[in-house]
C-alpha cells in the first residue's frame, strides 16, 4: 500500500486543491430571524432606523442643564429644584434608558448627589452630553449592521429585533448526499445480530449528524455493493446534491472501487493524503459537485471527515471557517508520528493532564467516543515527549 501511496499529497496541499474546485451555492430564502441562528446571511443587513432613536439616559441621576453645575463640588454644593420640566435651576429624575427631557443636556449620577425634599444638591462638576446617549449612539440608520456571508448567532437576532426586523435572506441549507459502500455493512434496521464478516452500518448516521451540526441538509443513500456499476448508479441519483461524502471503498483493494468511479465520472483530484489515520482518502469533482470519499473504518472516516469534509461544507454553505476549539494541557506519556503524515492522536483529559489512547487503530471507533480530544502532530515532528505542553483540539 505504501508503494500504491507514496505519491500522496500533504494535506494542506490535497485540501487547498480541493476547495479551490469548490462553488458555493447561490440559492437563497427567506427565514423569520427566530430561526436564523447558525444560517449564513446571503446579502448585506442594513440598519433601517437609529437605535436609539431618542436621547435617552446612560445612568440612574437628574438630567439638567451642565452649566447649572459649574463650580459644584462636596464642599460648594448647588441646590437645584426637582421638576418634570428641565430649565435654569431645575433638574428631573430619570433612569437608565429613559428619555431625556427637552432642556437637559446631560445626566448627574444619582452618586453625586442629596435629595432634600423636592430640592436636590448637586455635589459635582459635569459637561455637556456627559451621561447621555445620543440618538443613533448604538446603531446609525443605513449603516450596514452584518455584512454578506455573516454566520448569524443568538447576540446578532437581539439586534435584528432591536431594529424592527423580523425576517433575514439567508443561503439555503447545503444537501449533503451520503453513500456509504460495502458488501460487510447491514442497515441500522437490522435487528439480529450481524453474521461474522459483518457489521452494521453506523457511518452514516455519525456523518449526517455532523452535517447537520455544521449546517447542512443531510440525505443518507442505501448501502452500495463493492461494484462499480451500482457506485456509479448511486452516485448519478445524487447529482443534484450540493456535496457528496462516500463512506468506503477508497482504499488499494481489489474492490475498493470508489475512487476509479470518481475518475470515470469527472475528476480525480487526491487519492492518498498525508494523514494518519486518514490515508486512503480521496477527493473529486463530477459535474461541478465537489466529491469527498472517506474510508470505511471510522476512525480514519471520522478524522477525514473533520479535515476535509468539514471545510468543503463550509465552502458549498458560504459559511466562514470557524476555528476549531483548542486547550493547552501536559501528556502523561509519550506519542509518536509517522515521519510525513499530519497525525491525529486521540487523548482523554484529566483537568490539565491529557493521557494518549490510541495512536493507531483507524477502525476502532470507540476509541474517538472515549477520548475527548485529539493531539495534531505536524508532518515535520516525530511525537512529543512525556511532559510535553501540547494543544488539545476538542471532538465537538
Amino acid at each position: 500500500m505504501d508503494r500504491i501511496f507514496r505519491e500522496r499529497m500533504p494535506v494542506g496541499q490535497a485540501k487547498d486543491k480541493f476547495l479551490a474546485s469548490i462553488a458555493p451555492i447561490t440559492r437563497t430564502e427567506e427565514i423569520s430571524i427566530r430561526d436564523c441562528p447558525g444560517r449564513v446571511l446571503a446579502t448585506h443587513t442594513i440598519a433601517p432606523r437609529n437605535v436609539p432613536h431618542f436621547r435617552r439616559s446612560a445612568m440612574d441621576g437628574y438630567a439638567m442643564r451642565a452649566a447649572d453645575a459649574l463650580g459644584a463640588s462636596p464642599l460648594n454644593p448647588v441646590m437645584l429644584q426637582l421638576s418634570d420640566v428641565v430649565e435654569e435651576g431645575t433638574c428631573a429624575r430619570v433612569g437608565t434608558g429613559q428619555h431625556m427631557p427637552e432642556g437637559a443636556d446631560a445626566v448627574m449620577m444619582i452618586e453625586d448627589t442629596v435629595s432634600m425634599g423636592d430640592m436636590i444638591e448637586i455635589r459635582a462638576q459635569l459637561h455637556p452630553g456627559k451621561n447621555v446617549g445620543d440618538i443613533g449612539e448604538d446603531i446609525r440608520r443605513n449603516e450596514i449592521l452584518f455584512n454578506k456571508g455573516h454566520l448569524l448567532r443568538a447576540c446578532d437576532v437581539g439586534v435584528l429585533a432591536s431594529l424592527g426586523i423580523r425576517e433575514v435572506k439567508v443561503y439555503c441549507k447545503p444537501v449533503v448526499a451520503i453513500i456509504p459502500v460495502g458488501d460487510d455493512l447491514v442497515p441500522l434496521a437490522y435487528t439480529e445480530l450481524p453474521p461474522a464478516g459483518k457489521s452494521l452500518e453506523s457511518n452514516s448516521l455519525m456523518i449526517g449528524l455532523y452535517v447537520e451540526q455544521w449546517g447542512g441538509v443531510p440525505r443518507y443513500h442505501n448501502i452500495v455493493p463493492e461494484d462499480t456499476a451500482q457506485i456509479e448508479q448511486a452516485i448519478k441519483e445524487n447529482l443534484d446534491a450540493d456535496l457528496l461524502i462516500i463512506s468506503g471503498g477508497t482504499s488499494v483493494g481489489e474492490k475498493d472501487f470508489v475512487p476509479g468511479v470518481v475518475s470515470s465520472m469527472g475528476e480525480l483530484l487526491v487519492h492518498g493524503v498525508g494523514l494518519s489515520p486518514g490515508k486512503p482518502t480521496a477527493l473529486g469533482l463530477i459535474n461541478d459537485k465537489p466529491v469527498v470519499c472517506i474510508p470505511g473504518y471510522p476512525a480514519a472516516g471520522l478524522v477525514a471527515l473533520f479535515v476535509f469534509g468539514r471545510p468543503a461544507l463550509r465552502k458549498v454553505a458560504n459559511a466562514p471557517d470557524v476555528p476549531d476549539v483548542k486547550i493547552k494541557a501536559q501528556l502523561s506519556s509519550k506519542i509518536t508520528s509517522r515521519e510525513g503524515y499530519l497525525s491525529y492522536a486521540r487523548v482523554i483529559l484529566d483537568g490539565s493532564i491529557a493521557h494518549p489512547l490510541m495512536t493507531a487503530g483507524a477502525g476502532i471507533l470507540s476509541s474517538i467516543a472515549r477520548s475527548q480530544g485529539f493531539v495534531i502532530i505536524p508532518e515535520h515532528v516525530e511525537g512529543y515527549e512525556k511532559a510535553s505542553e501540547v494543544d488539545v483540539v476538542l471532538i465537538e
